[in-house]
């Protein structure tokens, strides 16, 4: 059986970890994907006391909903390229205290946005940075064995499996893979989905899945919040290559409708439209 897991954030939000991981199963889910991102109440998380760690803990072990995997977009406002060197400090803090989070709770899977820097300026210098404080992170993170995974972006910097490679080939390490999203991944027009996904089958830890709008030259693509089945990703073809290739990982839906007036409804809506197509591709 396929393991399907829903994103955090497309749950309500102002609920507890037990209420959100019962309300998982409710919906047919097996696994939930915990966000770390740049606001301070979800940072707040890196410190959470062993108690509170427990508890949520205990809530895995009473729902049979698993946290199988973190998404680390914290490092958007904290970037591993940073020309501050104590903004690079806090990001390998934040680094290890996620690792240590990830450990404790049974998460197996770090995804690590794949920006160099968000808000600051690129250049190669923060690339530099970058691909040095992976290494770092990496480093940290066999020691726990914890899985950290790139994913593919809205972004130029990662936004292609190809380009991961580069970096992959930098940091020399079986605790290093890609995250691929299929609808960032399909957003990008210079990208063959098929064989993006053929060159990187071995390093995929895992997939998320969401509708996106492509990029084109009168137009910067939408990547988030676009309506299931209202965009150009051609799910069928995406994981119909996936099954070819023997991916056997987790898929995950990634929407943001914690903000919505009934975030349950929106994701039965969106299984309903994405069910069918798994089974389709060969994924029941």
């Amino acid at each position: 059986m396929t393991a399907l897991g829903i994103y955090e954030k497309a749950l309500p939000k102002d609920i507890t970890w037990p209420e959100r991981l019962k309300l998982a199963k409710q919906l047919g889910f097996d696994f939930v994907e915990m966000s770390v991102d740049e606001t301070d109440e979800r940072l707040a998380r890196l410190d959470w006391t062993n108690e509170e760690i427990k508890s949520v803990h205990d809530a895995i072990l009473e729902s049979g909903v698993g946290i199988y995997s973190m998404c680390l977009s914290g490092h958007r406002r904290f970037p591993f390229g940073s020309q501050d060197s104590d903004i690079r400090k806090t990001a390998l803090k934040m680094m290890e205290k996620a690792i240590d989070l990830a450990s404790k709770l049974g998460i197996r899977n770090i995804q690590l946005a794949g920006y160099d820097v968000y808000y600051e300026t690129k250049t190669d210098l923060s690339r530099e940075f970058f691909v040095e404080n992976l290494k770092k992170s990496v480093a940290m993170a066999a020691k726990k064995q914890v899985m950290l995974s790139i994913e593919i972006m809205d972004d130029p910097f990662i936004n292609s499996i190809e380009k991961y490679l580069e970096i992959r080939q930098q940091v020399n390490s079986p605790w290093l893979s890609v995250y691929p999203d299929l609808g960032n991944l399909s957003a990008w027009p210079e990208n063959n989905i098929g064989l993006e996904l053929e060159k990187g089958i071995n390093e995929i830890a895992a997939i998320h899945l969401k509708d996106t709008r492509n990029v084109t030259k009168d137009y910067e693509g939408q990547f988030k919040n676009v309506p299931w089945g209202e965009g150009d990703v051609d799910f069928l073809a995406g994981l119909k290559t996936l099954k070819r290739l023997g991916y056997e990982g987790t898929f995950l839906l990634e929407m943001w409708s914690e903000v919505e007036e009934n975030p349950s409804e929106a994701i039965k809506d969106a299984l309903s439209f994405i069910q069918p197509i798994m089974k389709e591709a060969g994924y029941d």
